[in-house]
């Protein structure tokens, strides 16, 4: 069953599945890329700094020997003396090692953004299946991870070879040498190689790095109805947002048809549009308290009816205030005349019937 819904993992991976994998710790990482950074970092420190570490740990040594017989060993003073002599090799060794940490925090941070993350170590049990163990061992990882390894024996060898056999004759000379000289020339040839080895591995870490991220974004691939349960996670379930839709549709209805016997007049198509506007003394505009179209529409006449509600036909002016104003909203000022004329006509007739009751 999980090897079909692996099959049907054919859709990119979204945002929000990204960043659940980051919370995760689940990174596009490459163990050499980090390799890389280290032995380009030692290179670059040992180069830089050999001479200092070596008079910074040299120094309080040659103080110890040629002082010995003055040293006192006896309770406190032997401590003090292993705070000095440790304190000495901090400093000299202690810049090297900083810049050594922070070449390797580079290298992590080089391929994704730092990631504080305990669900690494939280146990699993699916680990200790035989089952995937099985897959981890003879699975794609794993033979890339054999073949990434015998090149890097061939070609590591390959170049230890090209450094080191034109550099035979001062080899074998190295038992003869002095120790000053001999610390030199050693320095010199394990800088050389680790250059070399160094600029082998980038291609390797490069490699590496393309086809761990590769590995890692196939991995967050989503199957269709991965997709669609995220939609509903995210977005909420349709059924549900059209039942929403449809309560808030049927309250706002009824607040419509409570609103329409406080209309001034209704303006309608007779057989389409309604619109119910309200209007006093005092009002900048009048507003709209309700519209609708077809069923609701006749609704809102119906309800006009009812509670005397003026209702005046007026085909384009229906149709234009039904596309332009919002419920509760004033009406657009390019439809002031037209129903400034309207709600004149409906007063003048209001007041006409007042004047005929007795």
């Amino acid at each position: 069953m999980a090897d079909d819904n692996d099959e049907e993992k054919t859709q990119e991976p979204t945002q929000k599945r990204l960043d659940e994998a980051l919370k995760r710790g689940d990174v596009a990482k490459s163990q050499e890329v980090n390799t890389w950074f280290l032995i380009a970092g030692g290179t670059l420190v040992l180069s830089s700094f050999s001479s200092s570490i070596g008079n910074g740990i040299l120094g309080p040594l040659r103080a110890l020997i040629e002082k010995s017989w003055m040293l006192r060993v006896d309770g406190p003073a032997l401590l003090a003396l292993s705070q000095s002599l440790i304190y000495s090799v901090i400093a000299a060794i202690g810049i090297p090692l900083l810049m050594l940490m922070i070449v390797a925090i580079a290298g992590n941070i080089i391929q994704h953004r730092l990631v504080f993350s305990a669900e690494a170590l939280t146990p699993k049990f699916s680990k200790l299946s035989p089952m995937q163990g099985a897959k981890r061992l003879f699975g794609k990882q794993a033979w890339a991870n054999f073949l990434k390894g015998l090149f890097k024996i061939v070609v590591l060898g390959a170049v230890m070879v090209a450094v080191l056999y034109p550099e035979r004759s001062r080899l074998d000379a190295l038992p003869r040498m002095e120790v000053d000289a001999l610390l030199g020339v050693v320095l010199a040839l394990t800088l050389k190689l680790m250059g070399a080895v160094a600029a082998m591995l980038a291609f390797v870490a490069a490699g590496d790095f393309f086809f761990q991220y590769r590995t890692w974004y196939e991995k967050q691939k989503m199957s269709l109805q991965e997709i669609k349960e995220e939609y509903k996670q995210s977005e909420g379930d349709p059924h549900i947002k059209g039942k929403i839709r449809q309560l808030r549709m049927q309250r706002m209805k009824k607040r419509m048809m409570a609103a329409v016997p406080s209309a001034s007049v209704v303006i309608t198509n007779p057989t389409h549009f309604s619109v119910a506007l309200k209007y006093e003394r005092g009002m900048q505009a009048p507003i709209c308290v309700a519209k609708g179209v077809d069923a609701v529409a006749f609704k809102i006449r119906e309800v006009a009816k009812d509670n005397d509600v003026p209702i005046v036909e007026n085909v384009p002016l229906a149709r234009a205030l039904y596309a332009t104003v919002e419920i509760d909203d004033e009406i657009p000022t390019e439809h002031y005349q037209a129903v400034a004329e309207v709600i004149g006509y409906v007063m003048n007739l209001k007041r006409g019937f007042s004047a005929r009751r007795p």
